[in-house]
């Protein structure tokens, strides 16, 4: 690893400082800045940033504060600061607003079994508000109960985490550097980047079309990954094809 630039640094340290807060604040910090489905009353527009700094485990910010360390100098030192803040934080963004998207798309399907089984809309908005203030729901003999945990926990689990980023990241470095070989734990041969980060974007991809976990934990969001990563690789690709010399990447 050469040096840590200047932005990895202080995105480091923002991630953590957030993280220890949230040892000490507990709920209410998770409440204010985690990114809730925008139907929840705890939901605000500040969150689509905040959200980006908050983890839910010392698993997960190791993991994410890892590759950003990792991969986040070399990417930075070959795009400049200001692409890499662009680059870092649109995946962000865009990590969040697929995963919403999805989201949008169970809870409507979850909300519409509801209703088309009987219930009414202010029966359907009563019970939210119980869920939202006290975590208290039933599961119904009408209704699936697959249908009822899929609209509470898309209601109700808040979406924290660097990981749309950090695929981003991942995406650009290896639009950068495909054949740069990398090490992995266990493994002790070199695999090339393309191969390494891109097998790890198709196990995503396939855990996020079937529902089945390969890696991490159940409630992982792995449509935030793959926004991320195709807002990282787009915007790469653009500014490798349109705005570099050809020379600077080999």
């Amino acid at each position: 690893m050469g040096r840590i630039t200047e932005t990895v640094k202080v995105l480091l340290i923002a991630n953590i400082l957030f993280f220890i807060g949230s040892l000490f604040l507990g709920g209410y910090a998770y409440k204010l800045l985690a990114l809730w489905f925008p139907e929840n009353d705890n939901f605000g527009i500040w969150q689509v940033v905040t959200h980006m700094f908050m983890h839910g485990g010392f698993g997960h910010i190791i993991f994410n504060m890892f590759a950003l360390y990792m991969f986040g100098s070399l990417l930075e030192q070959s795009i400049g600061q200001n692409r890499f803040l662009f680059l870092y934080f649109s995946a962000g963004l865009g990590a969040a607003g697929l995963q919403v998207l999805f989201s949008y798309v169970n809870f409507q399907s979850a909300y519409q079994a509801y209703i088309d089984a009987g219930f009414s809309p202010q029966e359907m908005q009563n019970m939210l508000s119980e869920l939202s203030s006290n975590g208290r729901y039933n599961f119904y003999n009408v209704i699936p109960r697959e249908t009822t945990e899929q609209l509470i926990s898309t209601y109700k689990d808040p979406m924290v985490g660097a990981s749309g980023a950090i695929f981003g990241v991942l995406a650009a470095f290896t639009i950068i550097y495909p054949n740069l070989p990398l090490y992995i734990m266990f493994i002790p041969i070199p695999i090339k980047a393309k191969y390494l980060i891109g097998g790890y974007f198709a196990i995503n991809v396939y855990s996020a079309l079937t529902g089945v976990t390969l890696l991490g934990p159940s409630n992982t969001a792995y449509w935030a990954h793959i926004g991320g990563a195709i807002i990282g690789f787009i915007t790469m690709w653009y500014w490798k094809k349109n705005q570099f010399n050809q020379n600077r990447w080999n």
